[in-house]
């Protein structure tokens, strides 16, 4: 396969996201340059996670990946997807809700993890004292809202943070098939970011 192939499946790749006017970033840029095999791999490992999963549908797929992009601050990919979350069906409030969630899973990943890492019972037995009525009957009802807590903190790496949400989808009913489809999903946006923004 030829450089200019693979620029190609790079152009495809930036279509599929409807994002225009991109400058390549140097990790792009050094993909770019050689015949990176791995161009074609991402182009397709995105496409599918956002247009072929098996148990997703297409508006909960991107707000899936619309909360990594808010959680890895990347302005590009979150306009982006943004826009294609809304030609999907989400309304402002559901994305604005999406940015709660992602902001609020920051706050307990990072609590959760220094509870986790240190297991002290004074600092276990301490109230968290953290405000989260955003969880009581979320917009986006109970199920996207802890698949997209449960991808956020699979992201940012909170063990605790991960299990409670797993558990508290799997007690709900949801299927072990798209709890796993939805952190797939998230770890390939999350790869796609470091090629995008690096």
């Amino acid at each position: 396969m030829n450089t200019v192939i693979e620029n190609e499946t790079y152009s495809n790749l930036l279509s599929l996201l409807k994002i225009e006017n991109y400058t390549p970033s140097p990790a792009a840029a050094t993909l770019l340059s050689t015949n990176a095999r791995y161009i074609k791999d991402l182009k397709i490992n995105v496409s599918n996670v956002l247009n072929n999963s098996q148990t997703l549908n297409k508006k909960e797929a991107l707000l899936l990946a619309y909360s990594i992009a808010v959680n890895e601050k990347f302005p590009l990919l979150r306009e982006s997807l943004a826009t294609l979350a809304t030609e999907a069906g989400a309304t402002q409030e559901e994305l604005a809700e999406v940015v709660s969630i992602t902001s609020l899973m920051n706050v307990n990943n990072v609590f959760y993890r220094f509870r986790h890492f240190l297991e002290k019972d004074f600092y276990n037995n301490q109230p968290a004292g953290i405000k989260m009525s955003v969880m009581v009957n979320p917009v986006l009802g109970k199920e996207l809202f802890e698949l997209i807590s449960l991808v956020v903190s699979s992201v940012n790496g909170c063990e605790m943070c991960v299990k409670s949400h797993e558990a508290k989808l799997i007690g709900t009913g949801t299927t072990e098939n798209k709890i796993f489809e939805a952190v797939k999903l998230g770890a390939v946006i999350k790869g796609l970011i470091t090629i995008l923004a690096a």
